[in-house]
């Protein structure tokens, strides 16, 4: 095992303020080392952590965590943090089943002091805890650390004004990369890379102010004169506007500074620390700084799956078989081509949601509307009240930002906007910040509202078809993360029975009704159970919502045994649904009945396949389930039989 003789000896934040500055530097390549030596054997949140390394030894070195307080926005920048904070040894379980969390949590140690997984959080929490120490009486520092991405998010806008109005101490960092995963968009993205290219206006304005001062017996009129140049470089140069912007909002600006400059970053979080009221340095950094591959493709390497350190080479997971994501990025394009009314939304997340592509080829009917997803799905309305056809992608568990616009701007108007969820269902190793076990809850309770969801990637081409086909109201479709089943693929897209499911096994007895990538999770476990003489049929849900009511009402007829399978929490979910139609027409008392699907918890990370063996959805499990309930003894009323 490879030593790391600074990084071995901190043991907790205490033990970095006892290091020289030669020492600190010394640390600091070590933290990359190890970063580069662990994440390479194990796959985690890379290139965002390779950019915070020097301003995180410098909080730890001149703040008291976790007395100070150190808010990580996005938290996939916090592994430095983890390393320094008692977690070292650590580092080669993130992220894996029981092992450490890739985001802050709360549960797994006090100097993680709020969880993050969601972007643009930072800076409201950071004014909760600074007005909390305020009504208390503490003597705290908050510092919140917020990338330029999640400053595109509509939160941190409210939190600035909020901020501004009640000018208590706190200190914002503005970690400035130009990525949130991908390139950022938008006009403050334009406003930082300008500042950012010419910072020497203002060290041009201090040194002009610093001469003028060294005169003996000038008087203030001199100085006047150079408060007026200095303004006047101000005005020339739309670059120090930012300044200005962040000043307006009440907060003390200092930068743009060096971020990967030791010496500077403490000299100027030093002099943060003494400024009264809010503070926001905004520090450049590199995204990947220190490895060559993820500096020059930040992106690609934001999160990686094992890869070879020599090369950058990336492991290739077990399935050729295509994405979801890419499918569903293919899909669009090719209708897209077709039809110049489709227009393509995706909040900051371009490559998650398989648009590259079409932005590149369709730049015109393509947005990238920043970690904004609230306004994604309005300006998604407005775009179909104008007659477009707009598609937002955007993965499950960000479009519960959402919910408000949702109802309010999209189903209260009836308008035919296509939500496409990628990462339905568990998502694996980002854990519970990540995985879209809500949507089929959360979508289809909502007037107007159609969700759909494929059992393979075929079906998801013929479902975003008939999605952008129905032009009567909203439509969702969800799908998983990964590869799919490998299917054949139809050449000809065709547009599917509204509101029609499929039967894809018959049997005798007892039948799961699955939606989704439960579908051949039950036929799976169908073949376990016809290995001890069971014959299971299978169904094929497509819609959770409008349900298949004829179906569902014909399965009383020929099976005593039904369970419904999703990949959504039980509660409100699919089978609720199902269980109240059932309900409502009498058929409870003359069935079996019961839903299988992620119980009333918050699951946490692992492997995919780990988390469904863990809430019972594996083939295994659905089989062990099914044969326990068909031999309860259980009195079922008589049922006609086809």
């Amino acid at each position: 095992m490879k030593n790391y003789p600074i990084l071995d000896s901190v043991n907790s934040p205490h033990d970095v303020k006892k290091l020289s500055y030669e020492q600190l530097l010394q640390l600091a390549t070590e933290i990359r080392e190890k970063l580069v030596d662990t994440i390479s054997s194990v796959g985690g949140h890379f290139a965002p952590n390779l950019g915070v390394v020097e301003m995180t030894i410098a909080l730890h070195y001149l703040f008291n965590s976790p007395e100070d307080k150190l808010i990580w926005d996005t938290g996939h920048q916090s592994y430095p943090h983890k390393l320094l904070t008692g977690r070292r040894d650590q580092l080669q379980t993130v992220k894996q089943y029981g092992g450490m969390s890739g985001f802050p949590r709360r549960t797994e140690s006090p100097h993680d002091i709020f969880a993050a997984g969601h972007a643009s959080t930072s800076l409201s929490v950071a004014l909760g805890l600074a007005k909390a120490r305020d009504a208390r009486g503490g003597k705290e520092h908050v510092v919140a650390v917020i990338g330029d991405g999640a400053l595109t998010g509509g939160i941190s806008f409210e939190a600035l004004n909020n901020i501004g109005h009640y000018k208590t101490n706190l200190i914002v960092i503005l970690n400035d990369n130009a990525f949130s995963i991908a390139r950022n968009v938008g006009a403050m993205t334009k406003y930082l890379a300008e500042l950012r290219s010419r910072p020497f206006i203002r060290r041009a304005e201090k040194e002009l102010r610093d001469w003028v001062k060294g005169w003996p017996l000038v008087g203030n009129s001199l100085e006047k004169a150079a408060d007026t140049i200095g303004q006047g470089l101000t005005f020339l140069t739309a670059p120090d506007k930012m300044g200005v912007l962040f000043e307006e909002f009440g907060f003390t600006y200092i930068g743009p500074i060096d971020g990967h400059d030791l010496k500077q970053v403490m000299a100027h979080l030093q002099l943060a620390k003494e400024i009264q009221g809010p503070v926001l340095l905004q520090m450049v950094t590199v995204k990947g700084k220190g490895y060559e591959p993820a500096e020059q493709d930040a992106t690609t390497y934001h999160g990686v799956t094992p890869f070879d350190v020599a090369t950058g080479k990336m492991q290739k997971g077990g399935s050729s078989a295509p994405s979801y994501t890419g499918v569903f990025g293919d899909t669009l394009l090719k209708l897209a081509k077709k039809d110049s009314r489709i227009m393509a939304i995706t909040a900051a997340m371009p490559d998650g949601t398989g648009l590259v592509k079409f932005g590149e080829q369709l730049p015109e009917q393509y947005y990238d509307v920043g970690i904004a997803e609230e306004h994604a799905v309005i300006f998604a309305a407005g775009l179909a009240v104008g007659g477009m056809k707009p598609v937002v992608a955007i993965y499950s568990t960000f479009m519960q930002r959402a919910f408000d616009p949702i109802i309010h701007d999209v189903c209260l108007q009836n308008l035919p906007v296509v939500f496409c969820l990628d990462r339905a269902g568990l998502v694996g190793e980002d854990g519970g910040a990540f995985h879209g076990n809500f949507d089929l809850t959360y979508l289809p309770c909502i007037p107007n509202m159609a969700v759909m969801a494929p059992k393979d990637e075929n079906e998801l081409r013929h479902m975003l078809h008939t999605a952008l086909a129905w032009e009567k109201g909203p439509v969702a479709v969800r799908y998983p993360r990964g590869s799919g089943l490998g299917v054949p693929m139809d050449e000809e897209l065709k547009v599917l029975a509204w509101g029609k499911g499929e039967i894809v096994r018959e049997g005798k007895e007892l039948v799961f009704v699955a939606i989704g990538r439960m579908v051949s999770q039950c036929m799976k476990a169908a073949e376990v159970l016809s290995k001890d003489g069971f014959e299971v049929g299978v169904i094929n849900a497509r819609f959770a919502k409008p349900l298949d009511e004829s179906l569902l009402m014909d399965l009383t007829k020929k099976y005593s045994t039904i369970i419904t399978v999703e990949e959504n929490v039980l509660r409100g979910g699919f089978g609720s649904a199902v269980e109240q139609l059932y309900n409502a027409n009498g058929s409870l008392g003359r069935i079996r009945f019961e839903s299988l699907g992620i119980p009333d918890r918050f699951v946490e990370h692992g492997s995919p396949a780990k988390l469904l063996e863990e809430c019972g959805l594996d083939p295994e499990s659905i089989a062990t389930r099914a044969k326990r309930l068909l031999s309860e003894k259980k009195q079922v009323l008589p049922f006609a039989v086809a």
